[in-house]
């Protein structure tokens, strides 16, 4: 689980980072959609791991 949010957490900042940056105005909208979303599993995945140590 620390894995799959460690990966999530890397693609969200690659794909804010160039679309937040400018690199391709295109890319912009995408990219601010898949950092919101990977950083909603992020949120989920720690929640979820919490979860599963305190039960």
């Amino acid at each position: 689980m620390l894995y799959w949010t460690l990966v999530f957490l890397v693609v969200a900042v690659i794909a804010g980072a160039l679309g937040f940056g400018g690199i391709a105005g295109a890319s912009a909208g995408i990219a601010q959609i898949l950092f919101f979303i990977f950083f909603a599993f992020l949120v989920i995945s720690l929640i979820a791991g919490l979860l599963r140590r305190a039960g």
